[in-house]
Parts: C-alpha cells; structure tokens; sequence
C-alpha cells in the first residue's frame, strides 16, 4: 500500500496520513484531501493561435532534448550525437531565436526582465552548441539547459507577451513566420 502524509500550515493540517487509493479514515481528512487537490490543480495553458506555431517548435526542441539524452544513455559515439545536433541547431534552433527576437521579444521589449532572461538563455544556448569541446558533458548541458529555457518560454514568457500583445502584434508574429511543415534529419536514428 502507498500512503502519504499531508501538512498545511493554510488549511491547518498537520500530518495526515492517506492511501494513494483515495480511502481515507474519515470523511473530514477525505475533504480536506479534496480541498488540497483542488487547489493545486493547474489548468493547461490556452496557446494563442499565432504562438502555437512556435510552441510546436519547442516540442520538436523538447524531442531533441530526449533524443540527446537517449543517445547518451545507450552509450553512442559523441561523434553520432553531434552531427544531429549540429544539424538540428541550423536548421531549427537559430532559426527559432530569430524569430523569438525579431517578431516575439519585441511586444515587452528589450527592457522587460523576462526579455532580459529569455535573450541571455538565448546566448548561453549559442554558446554550448557552438562550443568546440566534444564529450557527453557539453551535450548533456545542452539537453538540460535547452529544455528548462523552453518551459520557461512556453510556462512564464508566452504567458505574460500573450496578455500584453495587441491584435496587430500577434497578426505580425503569424505573417513573419508561417508554419512549415516540420522535417528531420533520420540518417541516423541513434536514439530509436
């Protein structure tokens, strides 16, 4: 059986033990059970339509996350790695920063903090796919720091440009970059 121990100092809960199975001693923990549950949900996040173009682009980003990491785990050559980032970052990832900094960055502008943060994320990135130095080290810094910049795009940043850009701004995001019709590199498949 799993069970767990609940505390709340909000809901004045001090350890409460219930079973993963939703039986609980009694009907007063069973509510207050729900009452945390409720409260912590989070609803997924509503993408404007002329932003989902580029939340596609961060899942396929995400894949190479994976990709990278599988990689690694079954023990392939760096060299097998490389090539396919390599290519991923020409053909997907500088072209992706373009248009986050031309047409996307631009509603808050240079000054806003998140901006500020996105674009330093943005250079750090370049950096560690453009670094000469060759090991799992580099390519398990690039899988790590690449996936937690696309949530902090897609959790924090396209939130707030979402909530802050007019009608015309958006239309511009759509008209500047048209989604296209996502291609791969399969020459070598090393994380399948």
């Amino acid at each position: 059986m799993i069970i767990f121990a609940i505390s709340s100092i909000k809901h004045d809960i001090k350890g409460i033990v219930v079973n993963a199975y939703g039986a609980y001693s009694d009907s007063s923990t069973a509510k207050i059970v729900e009452l945390l549950h409720n409260h912590i949900k989070t609803k997924p996040i509503k993408r404007n339509e002329f932003l989902i173009p580029i939340s596609r682009e961060h899942h396929h980003s995400l894949l190479l996350c994976w990709k990278i990491r599988s990689g690694i785990k079954k023990n392939v050559e760096i060299s097998r790695i490389k090539k396919y980032v390599d290519w991923f970052y020409e053909y997907h990832i500088l072209p992706h920063f373009e248009v986050e900094e031309k047409f996307i960055f631009p509603i808050l502008g240079n000054e806003n903090d998140l901006i500020k943060r996105a674009l330093s994320e943005h250079q750090n990135l370049k950096l560690l796919f453009e670094k000469t130095i060759e090991n799992e080290n580099k390519y398990n810094l690039i899988a790590d720091n690449l996936d937690k910049h696309i949530r902090f795009e897609e959790r924090i940043l396209f939130n707030e440009i979402q909530s802050k850009a007019t009608q015309a701004q958006l239309e511009v995001i759509q008209t500047s970059h048209s989604e296209g019709k996502f291609y791969d590199n399969e020459e070598d498949k090393f994380w399948a």
